[in-house]
């Protein structure tokens, strides 16, 4: 009997938690609508449509590079005795970088020079066999014509001198040729001091004092260095191809550096690549880039220009609220390329637009018949999706179709469908992308979403 009893109790206790449960249900179901045939209010956040400046961005990553960069390799081969530069120094025009030990080179211009004068006393010899050999044939030519020899004599004098002539000119091109070898020994020996071509910084050293280096004549030379322009730095970054046709030269950008967070500097467009650059190609994961170049507007590198005592003068002019950025070859950069700005005109926030089904929907000033054909109602109609807002008007959420224009990273311009002045509807999310229909009843209660947005 007590077991019964006990059995009967746990029964009643199940029953009654059930009771409470649903109980519990019916009252959220009902403050959220679900239950009552949905007629009740629904709570909202809603904002003010404005006018306000609209500026769409491009969005992208990459890497700062000098804008004029300059990689030296040697003319001529050799080894390195003279390195007078390190890395990050800066050098003027005509400055001396790195000088190649040049003994090859010089005796190679003695061997020449001994060659040159060779040739040049064949030359002397030439002209004087060239002399005889002419007086010769002038006195057989006189002699010939007084018939005093025979022609076959004459004919060989007028041979030899022709000989001796042609010989001459022959020791006259060797002379030529000496001298020119002579010259291109003597520059040889000029390439093996190199000189700075421009003003600039060291940007990279890549040999040593005694390393032996290729030059150019044969193949591709060693790198020695490179010289770049530091103050005029610029960002190299790949934007999409579905962006870059909105991408121009000469839109401005904001620049953040990852060495320098928080903090933002300006930028110009100055080069779209033509040519794409396709990485996984023939795949599903195809993605087709561009190269853009951006050069930093904001003042950078002053210490990296001059000398010392025209930095220290500009530095003394600058107030203490001026930041000068010292940037390197290879930071990490992100961009914000301003493509296209619309002022004054009619914006909401980017989550008030979303988007319905209009498929399906019977026009309001046409009924529907009865008698219509039962196999319609089988029919899957197509879908027709379109940007849509919903405004607040005498409590109720009005529907709104709207064309929109270009967006930033908070507000989207709206082209027509609302006026300014109007409120619209900007959450929560669910509610906008699923619990909302045209003339649902709404409670605006904008502090309790902050509230929530707050905490």
């Amino acid at each position: 009997m007590s077991k019964s009893k006990s059995s009967t109790k746990k029964l009643l206790y199940v029953v009654a938690g059930l009771v409470i449960l649903i109980g519990l249900g019916a009252v959220v179901g009902k403050s959220m609508g679900w239950m009552g045939g949905g007629t009740a209010a629904k709570d909202v956040e809603t904002t003010e449509v404005k006018l306000k400046t609209i500026t769409e961005i491009v969005s992208a990553s990459g890497k700062l590079q000098p804008e004029v960069e300059i990689t030296m390799r040697p003319e001529v081969s050799g080894e390195i005795i003279e390195l007078p530069v390190k890395e990050g120094d800066y050098v003027k025009e005509g400055e001396l970088l790195v000088r190649i030990k040049p003994d090859i080179y010089q005796a190679r211009i003695d061997e020449t020079n001994a060659m040159l004068l060779t040739q040049k006393a064949r030359l002397e010899q030439a002209r004087a066999s060239l002399l005889e050999a002419e007086s010769v044939y002038e006195q057989n030519k006189k002699l010939y014509e007084r018939e005093a020899i025979s022609k076959t004599e004459f004919v060989q004098s007028e041979t030899n001198y022709e000989a001796q002539k042609a010989n001459f000119n022959a020791a006259k091109y060797q002379v030529q040729s000496s001298e020119a070898q002579l010259e291109q020994a003597k520059e040889e020996l000029q390439k093996t001091i190199i000189r700075s071509p421009r003003d600039g910084t060291i940007s990279k050293l890549a040999v040593e004092v005694g390393e032996r280096v290729l030059g150019n004549t044969q193949s591709i030379g060693t790198e020695l260095l490179r010289i770049a322009k530091m103050d005029q730095m610029e960002v190299q970054v790949e934007v999409n191809e579905n962006d870059i046709v909105n991408v121009s030269v000469g839109d401005t950008s904001n620049i953040e550096v990852d060495a320098y967070p928080e903090r933002v500097f300006k930028g110009v467009v100055t080069e779209i690549a033509n040519s794409a650059e396709i990485s996984g190609e023939g795949t599903n994961e195809q993605v087709t880039n561009y190269e853009v170049k951006i050069r930093v507007a904001t003042p950078h590198n002053l210490d990296m220009v001059g000398d010392g005592e025209m930095v220290r003068e500009e530095s003394s002019e600058m107030t203490e609220d001026e930041f000068v950025p010292s940037f390197k070859p290879g930071m990490s950069a992100a961009v914000d390329v301003q493509t296209e700005t619309a002022r004054n005109v009619i914006s909401v926030p980017i989550q008030a637009v979303t988007v319905r089904d209009f498929a399906g929907e019977t026009p309001a000033d046409t009924t529907q018949s009865d008698t219509t054909d039962v196999d319609q109602d089988l029919v899957v109609p197509e879908e027709d999706m379109r940007k849509v807002v919903f405004v607040v008007e005498d409590g109720k959420a009005v529907r709104k179709e709207v064309k929109t224009g270009i967006s930033d990273n908070t507000h989207i311009q709206i082209l027509s469908g609302i006026e300014a002045g109007e409120e619209v509807v900007t959450g929560s999310y669910r509610m906008l992308s699923q619990g909302l229909s045209d003339g649902d009843e709404v409670n605006v209660n904008n502090n309790r979403f902050g509230q929530m947005a707050s905490n």
